[in-house]
C-alpha cells in the first residue's frame, strides 16, 4: 500500500484514522475524498502535507472518483464517508440512502473499472478496498442474547444500519462477482477528541460543562460498547494490511456500558475535577421519550480479529474517559 483514497476523511474516525497513517507511513500518500458537511473538521482537512491531498467532493460523483482513480493510481480504498447519526436518518431517510448505499456502489465500480478493466494496463495485483461498517448491522440483542460473531445474520432496524447493511451487500457482491479484494469492519461505538457533539459522550461533556440539561433517550438503560478511535484506527491498520479478502473483522473494546452509566462516569469526573458549588453534575440529567426504533444493546463477539490478526484494544473506557474530559477541560 503506497497510495490511499480515504473518504468521509474530514469526519471523526476518518480524521483520525488519517493522522495515524501519516505518522506510521510518511511515506505513503493518502488523498483525502469528503464533501464537508456539517460534521467535518475543514481545519484538518485543508492541512498542506507533501503526502496528503485534500479533494471536496461527494463519493456519489462517479466522474469525480473515476478521475481520482486515473490520476493518483490509488493501491487502497478506506471507505468511510457515510452519513451516520440514527436520529437524523429517521427524519430524512433518503439521504442516507443516496450516501450511504449509491456512494458506496459507485466508488466500487470506479475502482473495479480501475483495477480490472484501466486500458493498456494489466490487472492491478496489490489493490486493497476496506468498507467500514458498524455494529449496527446485526440489530438489536435481548439482555441474555450472545454476542454477535461475523457470520450471523444481519437485521438493521433503521435508515441508518439499513443504508450500511446494503453497501455491504454491494461490497460483497462486487468481491464475488468481480474478484475485488475487499475486506468489511464492523466497529462498536466510537469516542475521543475532535467528535461532533450530537454524538453521546461529546453531548454529554458539552451540556455538562454548560450547564445544560444532558437529555437520555428512555431510561438511559440502552447498552452500547465504547472504543476509543485510535484503538479503531490501529485495528484498521492491521485490517487493511493484513485482513483476508471476503471477510468479515468486528472490532469492539468489550467496555458495554448503559447509557445513564456513561453519562454518570463523566458528570463523577467532571465532579472531581472541576467541581459546581452547589450540586453534582449528575443533576442535569433528564429522561426524555425514546427515539423510534430505538435498539436496547449491541454486543460484539471480537475474537476473530484478536485471534487472526492479532489486533487487542488498548484503551480502557476509563483511560479514554479521563483523558477526553481532562482535555476540554483544558480546552476551555
Amino acid at each position: 500500500m503506497q497510495k490511499l483514497l480515504i473518504t468521509g476523511g474530514a469526519g471523526f474516525i476518518g480524521s483520525h484514522c488519517i493522522q495515524f497513517f501519516l505518522k506510521k507511513y510518511p511515506h505513503y500518500h493518502i488523498v483525502n475524498l469528503d464533501k464537508l458537511t456539517y460534521a467535518a473538521r475543514i481545519s484538518f482537512a485543508l492541512q498542506e502535507r507533501p503526502n496528503y491531498h485534500f479533494v471536496a467532493g461527494d463519493v456519489t460523483n462517479f466522474l469525480l472518483v473515476s478521475e481520482l482513480f486515473q490520476t493518483f493510481n490509488f493501491d487502497g480504498v478506506i471507505h468511510f464517508a457515510a452519513e451516520s447519526h440514527v436520529d437524523r436518518s429517521i427524519v430524512d431517510p433518503l439521504l442516507f440512502m443516496k450516501t450511504n448505499v449509491e456512494g458506496t456502489g459507485v466508488l466500487l465500480h470506479a475502482a473495479y473499472r480501475h483495477w480490472f478493466q484501466a486500458p493498456g494496463q494489466p490487472q492491478h495485483p496489490n489493490h486493497r478496498f476496506v468498507y467500514i461498517s458498524t455494529d449496527e448491522v446485526y440489530g438489536a440483542l435481548d439482555a441474555h442474547h450472545r454476542p454477535c460473531i461475523e457470520t450471523d445474520t444481519l437485521a438493521p432496524s433503521n435508515p441508518y444500519s439499513a443504508s450500511k447493511a446494503a453497501g455491504e451487500c454491494l461490497v460483497q457482491g462486487y468481491a464475488h462477482t468481480y474478484g475485488l479484494y475487499t475486506v468489511i469492519t464492523r466497529s462498536t461505538n466510537n469516542y475521543g477528541p475532535h467528535q461532533y457533539p450530537e454524538k453521546l459522550i461529546p453531548m454529554i461533556l458539552e451540556n455538562a460543562l454548560q450547564g445544560q440539561s444532558i437529555a437520555l433517550h428512555g431510561d438511559g438503560s440502552s447498552i452500547r460498547d465504547w472504543l476509543h478511535v485510535e484503538d479503531h484506527c490501529r485495528a484498521i491498520d492491521c485490517v487493511l494490511h493484513k485482513g483476508q479478502s471476503g471477510q468479515v473483522y468486528n472490532i469492539g473494546a468489550n467496555e458495554a456500558r448503559t447509557n445513564l452509566e456513561i453519562t454518570s462516569m463523566i458528570c463523577h469526573m467532571l465532579d472531581d475535577l472541576r467541581p459546581l458549588s452547589d450540586r453534582s453534575y449528575t443533576s442535569f440529567i433528564r429522561f426524555i421519550a425514546d427515539r423510534i426504533g430505538q435498539d436496547r444493546r449491541y454486543a460484539l463477539d471480537c475474537r476473530k480479529i484478536q485471534a487472526t490478526l492479532g489486533w487487542v484494544p488498548c484503551t480502557t473506557l476509563q483511560e479514554g474517559l479521563e483523558q477526553l474530559v481532562r482535555g476540554q477541560i483544558g480546552e476551555d
